[in-house]
């Protein structure tokens, strides 16, 4: 039996100490993309990060797992929840994609394992996204994906001496169900 984190293209699996010069790379990237700007980290800096990570237990159901290609084993990007509210039903989530394995499936693969397991294991009903509104790449996978768009939060965030709009996606658990079946990758 393949493992529940295993897809045809990636595995997610928890972070390595050993991977902290990906996670090193992937911050370098979102700045070079305008994703995000953060000031720099050193290499030291990202080690301890890595080995924090590497040792953490998850909050709740907010953790960040590493996104490994199946095929050669390299880190290709990191998935993970956030601002889950098991109560309400709801929970957030990022992806992040090295700029050199973009556009190869690997977030669509890696986003739809972490929604199947949130949705089918811990009964979430509903993930929300915010997405950039210059990020189309972004926009357009989660399209696919079946998140619609909710709403769109003008000059909301501040990046690259500009303010930008955020867009509010969402998709919920019986819409998911609809597109990507729960029991096994497609």
């Amino acid at each position: 039996m393949t493992s529940f984190w295993t897809g045809k293209r990636v595995r997610l699996r928890g972070i390595e100490p050993d991977d902290w010069s990906a996670f090193m790379r992937f911050a370098e990237d979102e700045e070079r993309l305008g994703d995000v700007l953060h000031p720099p980290r050193s290499a030291e800096g990202c080690r301890v990060w890595a080995k924090e990570q590497s040792a953490a237990k998850p909050d709740g159901d907010c953790f960040q797992l590493a996104i490994e290609a199946v095929d050669t084993g390299e880190i290709v990007g990191a998935v993970g929840s956030h601002h889950a509210d098991p109560r309400m039903g709801w929970f957030e989530y990022g992806v992040t994609i090295g700029a050199e394995h973009r556009r190869k499936g690997y977030a669509a693969e890696a986003v739809v394992l972490l929604l199947r397991f949130m949705f089918a294991e811990r009964r979430y009903h509903k993930c929300e996204a915010r997405i950039f509104a210059h990020n189309e790449a972004s926009l357009e996978l989660h399209r696919r994906l079946g998140f619609v768009e909710e709403g769109r939060l003008r000059d909301h965030v501040f990046l690259a001496s500009r303010h930008h709009d955020l867009v509010m996606m969402g998709i919920l658990a019986d819409e998911f169900a609809q597109l990507h079946s729960i029991g096994s990758l497609e």
